[in-house]
């Protein structure tokens, strides 16, 4: 028998006081989802389905507590913390579910200089942690956009990746080890150590499950020397992505490691560049940071390999330094950008997608014309590279348009037919249709065909470990 909304709030008054429970409509509104269906939020048009509570635990045994009443009376539960998500990985899939909010659990519980690593809470701001980290020399590596905002339990969660992973990696390259509730309230450690071969990498399994197999308590990730004095950017224009990519592959190939590598057409680019960057052109463009011998060896190396191409005109590296210091997305940002959309009524949206060096100009040369030729009120539509690897590179996807529907249904009248063009050029080509925003329940009706044979092995974990299906019920693999 399914709970109602006041059996479930009793229930949870017996196991946490009562201040750590809301069920203020307003909240309940706000935690029903995150940026996937962020016109709800900006138009105050929210359609539901609720949760019945949000919670705030204080510690892990609390959260084992949760998820055991969870389990136990078949309550769906939306794990939380920093609430950046964009593939709708927090949205509230059904009526009477809980939000478990980990933002409270927010201590840094070691920064070990010694054996570079630190260990914290779910809820600790990725921010606070680099800041503490640069009082004793130190970084994270870690910078994704969502920096100022995001918390490391959802970062973890969601297989985030920072803007500098093409030296430092993605979140999994990172984290050490971790502590995570599994549904029914089953406690579970993974020591901290720099690499072992007992087994397969369970990590993994807690690594972007993005709350659909368990909830991630605490986390200890790898920390490096930080040398902001070093810094040195690099760029060139290109006529087409096509010698753009050929460049990044170049770099990647002969195993230099610069900090950012990135790619930009010339639409996309536009938003970012058009002071010193003519209208037609591209721009490929490096940061390398480090140790001021790797960094002088990387910008050598790197500017041989531009030098090779005709096609490559230097920029001047100010102008990157001025872009780059201004790429986090902030409240502020956050704020500005909704407020732009509610006075114009224009999106901005992105997809990003991975795939081999071979294939990936042929998905982005496929994906824009048909989502030119498909969907109306495009405004802006372009993209860039912006994570690199020896084998291949990711595509980001930036479109803009201007809605002509109620803004409830601008998921469907846009964000999914353009997903549905995105991932079908991309599964065609052999790619991947999610690098690194995670799947959630915007993407998941594609996981059996990103996944092909080997979907038995995720829907074999999914069952394995969350049995009575309590644990996000949607995201990664959808509902039936």
């Amino acid at each position: 028998m399914t709970l109602s909304q006041a059996e479930i709030v009793e229930h949870l008054h017996r196991l946490l006081p009562a201040e750590q429970i809301d069920t203020d409509p307003d909240t309940l509104r706000l935690r029903s989802i995150d940026n996937f269906r962020k016109l709800q939020y900006i138009f105050d048009r929210f359609v539901g389905p609720f949760p019945a509570a949000v919670v705030y635990p204080n510690s892990t045994e609390e959260v084992a507590t949760l998820l055991a009443f969870a389990d136990e009376q078949g309550v769906n539960v939306v794990a939380r913390t920093g609430g950046t998500a964009t593939e709708g990985g927090l949205e509230t899939p059904v009526e009477h579910s809980i939000v478990v909010d980990g933002g409270r659990m927010n201590r840094i519980l070691s920064i070990d200089a010694y054996n570079m690593q630190a260990t914290v809470q779910c809820g600790v701001p990725l921010q606070v942690l680099e800041d503490e980290a640069r009082k004793v020399g130190l970084t994270t590596g870690h910078s994704p956009q969502s920096k100022p905002v995001a918390h490391l339990g959802g970062l973890t969660a969601t297989r985030s990746i920072g803007q500098f992973s093409t030296l430092y990696g993605g979140i999994e390259d990172m984290i050490v080890g971790c502590e995570v509730v599994f549904p029914g309230g089953e406690v579970c450690r993974i020591k901290n150590v720099p690499r072992r071969a007992a087994g397969p990498d369970i990590r993994h399994i807690v690594i972007g499950n993005e709350g659909a197999l368990c909830y991630i308590t605490e986390v200890t990730v790898k920390l490096f020397p930080y040398h902001p004095e070093n810094h040195t950017f690099l760029g060139w224009t290109v006529k087409t992505m096509k010698e753009g990519f050929e460049v990044l592959r170049e770099v990647m190939v002969a195993g230099f490691k610069p900090s950012v590598a990135r790619l930009y057409d010339y639409e996309d680019g536009q938003l970012h560049f058009s002071h010193f960057v003519a209208p037609d052109d591209c721009i490929v463009l490096f940061m390398a940071e480090g140790n001021a011998g790797i960094v002088k060896a990387t910008a050598d190396g790197i500017a041989e390999i531009a030098a090779r191409h005709p096609g490559c005109v230097p920029v001047d590296p100010a102008h990157l330094a001025e872009w780059f210091y201004d790429l986090t997305w902030g409240p502020d940002k956050i704020t500005r950008e909704d407020e732009r959309i509610r006075t114009t009524r224009n999106v901005n949206r992105t997809t990003e997608i991975s795939a081999d060096w071979s294939t990936i100009n042929d998905i982005y040369d496929a994906v824009l014309p048909r989502i030119r030729a498909e969907i109306r009120g495009i405004t802006l539509l372009g993209g860039h590279s912006s994570h690199s690897y020896i084998n291949g590179t990711n595509m980001y996807f930036n479109y803009f348009y201007d809605i002509d529907c109620e803004p409830e249904q601008e998921n469907e009248e846009y964000y999914f037919p353009i997903i549905d063009i995105i991932c079908e050029e991309t599964l065609k080509r052999g790619g991947s249709i999610v690098h690194h925003h995670g799947i959630g329940k915007a993407r998941s009706k594609w996981v059996r065909e990103e996944y092909g044979t080997s979907f038995h092995m995720l829907e074999t974990l999914k069952h394995a470990f969350d049995p009575n299906g309590v644990m996000n019920m949607g995201t990664i693999i959808p509902r039936s």
